[in-house]
């Protein structure tokens, strides 16, 4: 053997090439062997081993008993998941519009019949309205418009007319899409509207001169616009106008656009029509814009636009302008460093970036985080660079549910939110950013089914650890926040230990979606969750439920329970 060895040492040092040529070809063999056994291997996440009955719903036992490590959350947010196995342009299933080409469509009364089942699934963003006349002279919605031969969907014309920020949307001729703020024509009968939609021929858009119309549930959410101003609503005149609202202005020509500039130009966040008379203004204890009466008595329509409502000398329709209400923009540090450690603690994904704007705008103090996240200190988080210890921060974001890290704070604020609205929310922010989207090959690969099953657990033991080892917790739920944020966002500055002005809090909520909010109605055209990944998910809704109660605090809100 040693012979060998030697004149094999011999051979090389004559030829030096040949030997350099062997050891990379080495190398480059066990490299493609190396690859092959990354990919074609199971990912494991460290630090979770689910039990038998894991993935159980209804018959959950305590989830106390699952104790998720810091390394499953390590794991868990890193930028990229577990890896794709093989091509990923392959798909063992159809697109929509694939099956939909190889159904038979029969018949106008099938497709219709159809199409209603359709409209029943898209009440969560749009309401159905109605089949209604129209005509290219007199259209029966004037806003934008805008027409896809190819492609066109009941879904996508939703989702542009809610991007700006109209409150109908309405499909013809299969392919034309019309928004607006108001119907001005008579209804249709239902058999007129009976043409398939160009790219999802199992739902109607519409017929010949016919518009298939849906109200935008969402669309207060995703604020109704005229142009650059954003609509507030119909609200009762005040009893100290001139105090409430002090600019004002005759204009015999009245129309939203001139009441909106003139206001504007004056420098005011709103724009207050009443009849012939522009009023401007801040929102203020003697007009704090959370009374809104019923539109219609402010349908007075305007002089110098007929289309349009201006309302009257008892009722306003309130608009904001583009003018920042700077009452409220001021932020800093603590001028001295804060005795207690307040945590605002969620889950990912439960709107914990929304939270910390709303109360930087609400007490005028910077707030700081667990982390470090470089695009937030350059959208204007300035305490992001700060350490969570430094003292200077009025509180501290975190997703940590340990004990030991649970027990660092001296109070928090536990932010919950539904778990299948924050699961969607924090994977669209692991593969699109803060306010960004995930791609469709992410939510149809194997990326998403994995995420439920690791994020999933989480979710709940996030919540029952904070209730078991917090020491002063104050639980507020996303959507409550959502729905009164005056309310909500008194109770969470209370606990900061900061006297909440109203003026102020009144100015945070025309402020309240800063850079930090995806846009309303831009969602997925279909349901992500398996009736598995739902039956899981229930099980643990039902515990955080319980925990809750067993506290005397208000359970889950009832729209966590799916319909």
């Amino acid at each position: 053997m040693a012979k060998l060895l030697v004149k094999l040492q011999r051979y090389f040092r004559r030829k030096p090439v040949r030997f350099f040529t062997l050891l990379a070809l080495y190398l480059a063999a066990g490299s493609l062997v190396f690859l092959h056994s990354g990919f074609a291997g199971e990912p494991t996440v460290t630090g979770t081993q689910r039990g038998p009955g894991a993935g159980e719903g209804p018959g959950l036992p305590y989830l106390g008993v699952m104790q998720l490590s810091r390394g499953f959350k390590a794991a868990a947010m890193m930028p990229d998941g577990g890896r794709r196995h093989g091509p990923w342009f392959k798909s063992t299933s159809k697109e929509p519009s694939e099956r939909a080409k190889s159904a038979d469509y029969g018949s106008n009364r099938s497709r219709a019949l159809r199409a209603r089942s359709g409209r029943e699934k898209e009440e969560d963003r749009a309401r159905y309205i109605g089949c209604y006349v129209d005509n290219t002279r007199r259209r029966t919605l004037r806003g934008v418009s805008f027409f896809d031969y190819k492609k066109m969907t009941v879904f996508r014309c939703q989702d542009n007319c809610a991007e700006r920020g109209y409150l109908y949307a309405g499909l013809e001729f299969g392919a034309e899409c019309y928004c607006g703020h108001k119907i001005q024509a008579s209804n249709a009968s239902e058999s007129e509207c009976n043409m398939a939609c160009k790219g999802e021929r199992s739902n109607i858009c519409g017929g010949v001169n016919r518009l298939s119309i849906y109200r935008l549930e969402l669309a207060q959410e995703s604020a109704r616009r005229y142009g650059s101003a954003i609509f507030r609503g119909c609200f009762r005149r005040p009893d100290n106008v001139s105090i409430a609202l002090p600019i004002s202005q005759i204009m015999l020509n009245m129309s939203v656009d001139k009441c909106v500039d003139f206001c504007t130009e004056k420098e005011y966040p709103l724009s207050a029509l009443a009849g012939t008379a522009c009023r401007c203004g801040f929102p203020t204890t003697l007009f704090t814009l959370h009374e809104r009466e019923d539109e219609q008595l402010c349908a007075q329509k305007c002089a110098g636009e007929e289309f349009e409502s201006c309302g009257s000398a008892e009722y306003l329709l309130v608009y904001q302008t583009q003018v920042q209400d700077n009452r409220c923009m001021d932020r800093r540090f603590l001028p001295t460093r804060a005795k207690q450690l307040v945590a605002l603690a969620s889950f990912p994904g439960a709107g914990n970036t929304w939270a910390r704007h709303l109360i930087e705008l609400a007490t005028g103090f910077y707030t700081g985080s667990y982390y470090f996240d470089g695009s937030l200190y350059n959208k204007g988080f300035k305490g992001e660079r700060d350490h969570w210890r430094s003292g200077r921060t009025i509180c501290i974001k975190t997703h940590e549910s340990g004990q030991k890290e649970i027990e660092s704070f001296d109070s928090a604020i536990l932010l919950i939110r539904n778990p299948y609205k924050a699961l969607m929310a924090e994977f669209n922010r692991k593969y699109g950013g803060h306010i960004g989207f995930a791609a469709h090959a992410h939510w149809k690969g194997k990326e998403w089914p994995e995420f439920v099953a690791n994020y999933a657990p989480w979710w709940a033991t996030h919540t029952l650890d904070w209730l078991r080892y917090g020491k002063k917790v104050l639980v507020v739920h996303f959507e409550d926040l959502k729905r009164d944020l005056f309310v909500q966002l008194q109770r969470m500055v209370g606990l900061l230990g900061i006297a909440a002005c109203e003026d102020r809090l009144l100015c945070v909520e025309g402020q309240k979606d800063g850079n930090f909010k995806r846009s309303g109605l831009r969602k997925l055209e279909y349901d992500p969750y398996t009736p598995e990944m739902r039956k899981m998910i229930s099980g643990y809704i039902k515990t955080v439920d319980t925990a809750l109660k067993l506290r005397n605090l208000s359970g889950v809100p009832d729209d966590y329970y799916p319909r």
